[in-house]
């Protein structure tokens, strides 16, 4: 029983994280982040949930392996602060108003692509001119998807299963950026 189970489980990764279809948007997303990079911006990263610790991994290791400085706003005081005042729905969109610079990127992960709070962060980013990366799961057609200018989007409503390609996805990216998947992470003694 368990082994029907996981078969099945991991051919959805097989056919989902792997597929070639998927490569030119990894691509289109590796040089908006050195477009960034080059123009002196910083990419701002932001999720809910699983979506909102996958961020914070992406914007570290964009900061320290890809040099494209990353930031997230996942800080309790900022959410709450910013939720209180300005609603949760909103508590994004106000985050990327009060820290966005010219030159800057927003990427947002939500699995379903609804999620009021990143939906309305891709509006208020599109509006003021920043282009929108998006990693989303379920329906193509959901919001996030269409606001974006680079979309990775898993056709699963599997959660696990989504955000465990947003991953990969992820990761594939800064190691294209960086040009290998073994590099050192640590500071080599002077």
């Amino acid at each position: 029983m368990s082994k029907h189970f996981l078969d099945g489980y991991f051919d959805q990764y097989r056919k989902l994280a792997f597929e070639p279809s998927i490569y030119p948007e990894i691509e289109r997303f590796r040089d908006l982040a050195v477009a960034t990079r080059d123009r002196g911006g910083k990419m701002m990263f932001a999720g809910n949930g699983a979506s909102a610790s996958l961020s914070e991994h992406g914007a570290v290791d964009f900061t320290k392996q890809g040099g494209v400085r990353s930031v997230t706003f996942h800080d309790p005081n900022l959410i709450t602060c910013f939720a209180n005042d300005f609603g949760y729905d909103h508590w994004m969109a106000k985050a990327v108003e009060h820290h966005a610079q010219p030159g800057d990127a927003v990427v947002l992960i939500s699995v379903s692509g609804t999620s009021p709070s990143v939906v309305n962060a891709a509006r208020y980013a599109r509006g003021a001119g920043l282009p929108v990366v998006s990693f989303t799961g379920r329906d193509e057609d959901n919001p996030l998807k269409t606001l974006s200018d680079v979309a990775l989007w898993v056709p699963s409503h599997a959660y696990n299963v989504v955000e465990s390609i947003h991953s990969i996805w992820l990761t594939a990216t800064i190691d294209l950026l960086i040009g290998e998947a073994v590099y050192e992470t640590r500071a080599v003694a002077l």
